[in-house]
């Protein structure tokens, strides 16, 4: 929703696709039920993968977000046969109690941007859930943020079971959302002066 004259807020009509990605089991289907619905859900099928649209507010805006719980198949899947190649922004989730779902963190992350052709400006965001078996933890803290700092991308531990930090996941992205956004705005911006500059010179020379 955009903000109006009278205070009230128009919702936004860019729909986003957030894709929340990562192997079998570490919470996927958790962390998004409990975004959208508020509740823990004790049992579900971890072979489906499961499409919401709802809306997330940010920077005054209510964004209207078509949320895909992948299945947690990606790694078997072509690209463009996956739901990866819709996704608009990611969250990359892995369980803190959990080595091999770290490591194929990391093999998703280089196939998006892999098959996306871009290292720097995804929406993404690292998301380590399961933050109440901390006793469990197999992944040390240091490790997830050195990766983080070194691929550039923001960092989030949660527990679906306890709701730590779930709004705060998804609202990072969306800031991770508008960053982009505002990034490619400035890039047209500087790509329309320099058109109008070549254009001027041009015109100059020919006078």
């Amino acid at each position: 929703m955009e903000e109006s004259i009278d205070g009230s807020r128009r919702q936004s009509k860019r729909k986003l696709t957030v894709c929340v990605i990562g192997s079998g089991g570490v919470g996927k289907s958790s962390l998004t039920l409990r975004y959208i619905n508020g509740h823990f859900p004790e049992f579900y099928d971890p072979t489906i993968e499961e499409s919401y649209i709802t809306q997330i507010e940010y920077g005054f805006h209510f964004h209207e977000v078509e949320v895909i719980d992948t299945a947690g198949q990606e790694e078997f899947l072509l690209f463009r046969d996956s739901s990866m190649a819709q996704g608009d922004a990611f969250l990359l989730v892995f369980a803190i109690d959990s080595v091999s779902s770290w490591v194929h963190l990391k093999e998703l992350r280089s196939k998006i941007v892999r098959e996306k052709d871009d290292d720097v400006s995804i929406p993404m965001v690292v998301v380590g859930n399961k933050r109440d078996l901390e006793e469990d933890r197999q992944i040390p803290l240091e490790d997830v943020v050195e990766y983080c700092q070194r691929i550039k991308c923001p960092l989030i531990e949660t527990s679906a079971k306890t709701s730590l930090n779930v709004t705060e996941s998804f609202r990072m992205l969306m800031e991770q959302v508008e960053e982009h956004r505002l990034n490619l705005f400035i890039e047209s911006r500087i790509n329309e002066d320099n058109n109008e500059k070549s254009r001027n010179k041009g015109a100059c020379r020919t006078q």
